[in-house]
This record gives structure tokens, C-alpha cells and sequence, in this order.
């Protein structure tokens, strides 16, 4: 056996124990940033949802799309801001989000998996009534606050073997649909199904103890933590809100919570399969 293959030898016995952990257990990836428009990286993703799939882990994939949203409101001329981390959303911005993002972000992942063997089905929460929601707030637009998931479709298809592949769009009770923040959506279906772990990708390794310092990265983090570290500074502006939705789900019954950075390979695998683990770990 030549050193390569003793490695990979290697790598594949100490997944052994965490495939053990997962096996029938559900797990949801949200998707997002620089890992989704990036092809390699694109490549490297699909690949790790279809194998935890194939060793028998419940794995659902919950996608935003923010740059390919913003880049078609640009090419239609269309304005589009924030209000503390939320695209207003009008009827002609709704429009684009629903095309982009439950149309081409969402089919093309959905093929991305099908093309490597997987059987990937791509939803949005309007299917269904997968996600219910109500208006946030009137300043905001058609952004949605989650009342609902409907476990029961997500079931159905994971017994049939399918990845159910989300974007996040809602749906209200008189049918309208709504933008959704797509962490808070992940959240809220890991939250719904009980999951064993959520793993939100971003562009960044963790929590960082000195956001100048890549290498200052905060391995785990608990709720009373993520409190402490909210009110010294450590944790602010946008990755307040990112924390908030890890630190829901752990309080709605997700064990465990993972930020990692989607922009290393195979950053999944490596972070629930393996010993070291490279982002942070929320637990209660």
C-alpha cells in the first residue's frame, strides 16, 4: 500500500465512528456565499450532501442566494437595500426572488446532485405549504416570520431515498409569498425535524476571538458563551444574527450547530466526519 492510500485508508476509519453517530439521524447544510458561485467549490459541496446521503444520514439542503439575486435586480434596473441584514422586498423584488431563487439557484443544485447519482428534489417553502409564514414587519416588504414547517413532506421524501433541496421563500395563509432569511429558514426546518446537527456555511472560518485574526477561531461555544461574547464585542454586526439563528436552534432542540467556512473543500465532511473539525461548535 503506497502512502496515499494508507491516508485515505486513515481517513475513512476515523469516519467510521461519526457515520455511527449520524446514520438515520437527520442533518441540514445551509448553503450560501462564495461556495455557491464558485464551480470547484460548488462541485466539492454536492459531493459531500450525496455521500453523507449515501451512508444512510437524513441530509436536507436549505440554499439562500443573495449575489445572484442582487445581480439580477441590477440587470433589471431594479433598486434594492437592507434593513439590519434584510432585503426590503417590494412586489418587483418578490418577483426576482422567487425566479431566481426558487427557479435557477434552486433547479441547478437539484441537478448539480443528479448529475453525481444523487435524487435530489428541489422545493421552495410555497410547496406544499412547506413554510408558513406572516408578514415581519411592513418596512421590510414581503419578508417572512416563520409560524411553520411541514415536517410531514420532508419525511416523505428522505423515506423515498430523494435530498429535498429548500430555497428560502414562504408562503402565507392567503397564498402570497415572502422572502425569507435563509439561515433563519435552516434553523427553523432543524428546529422542525429535530436534527442532530445544522451546518451553515459562510465565508468565514467561525466565531473569531479577533475578527482581524483568522487564526483566533473559537472552537465551541455554548448558549450561555454566545451571550457573553454578544455583550463584550466579540460578537457583532453581521455575525449577530447568524450566531442568534445557531443559538435558536440549539434552544428549539438541535444538538449540535456548526459555522464553518464553505470556501475550504469538502468543509462538510471534514467537520462532521472527522477528529479536528474546523469551524465552531454551538451546543446547549
Amino acid at each position: 500500500m503506497n502512502a496515499s492510500n494508507a491516508v485515505r485508508a486513515e481517513i475513512l476509519t476515523q469516519a467510521v465512528p461519526y457515520i455511527k453517530e449520524y446514520t438515520g439521524k437527520y442533518v441540514v447544510a445551509k448553503y450560501g456565499g462564495n461556495a455557491m458561485t464558485d464551480p470547484a467549490l460548488k462541485k466539492s459541496v454536492m459531493q459531500d450532501i450525496l455521500l453523507l446521503s449515501l451512508v444512510g444520514v437524513k441530509v436536507i439542503l436549505v440554499h439562500g442566494g443573495g449575489p445572484e439575486i442582487s445581480a439580477m435586480l441590477k440587470r433589471l434596473s431594479i433598486e434594492s437595500h437592507f434593513e439590519k441584514g434584510l432585503r426590503v422586498t417590494d412586489d418587483a423584488t418578490m418577483e426576482v426572488v422567487q425566479m431566481v431563487l426558487a427557479g435557477k439557484v434552486n433547479k441547478s443544485l437539484a441537478a448539480n446532485l443528479t448529475a453525481l447519482g444523487g435524487k435530489a428534489v428541489g422545493l421552495c417553502g410555497i410547496d406544499g405549504g412547506l413554510i408558513k409564514v406572516h408578514k415581519k414587519d411592513e418596512k421590510l416588504g414581503q419578508v417572512g416570520e416563520i409560524d411553520s414547517i411541514n415536517k410531514k413532506i420532508l419525511d416523505d421524501l428522505l423515506d423515498g431515498g430523494f435530498i429535498p433541496v429548500i430555497s428560502s421563500i414562504g408562503i402565507d395563509n392567503a397564498g402570497n409569498p415572502y422572502n425569507i432569511n435563509a439561515d433563519t429558514a435552516a434553523a427553523k426546518i432543524a428546529a422542525a425535524i429535530h436534527a442532530e446537527s445544522m451546518v451553515v456555511m459562510s465565508n468565514i472560518n467561525g466565531v473569531l476571538k479577533d475578527k482581524d485574526d483568522p487564526d483566533s477561531l473559537i472552537k465551541k461555544i455554548t448558549l450561555t458563551d454566545a451571550e457573553a461574547l454578544k455583550k463584550d464585542g466579540t460578537i457583532a454586526g453581521g455575525m449577530i444574527p447568524k450566531v442568534d439563528c445557531c443559538t435558536n436552534a440549539i434552544k428549539e432542540g438541535v444538538k449540535k450547530v456548526f459555522i464553518i467556512n464553505g470556501e475550504i473543500p469538502h468543509a462538510i465532511l471534514i467537520e462532521l466526519l472527522t477528529d479536528e473539525g474546523l469551524g465552531t461548535m454551538f451546543t446547549k
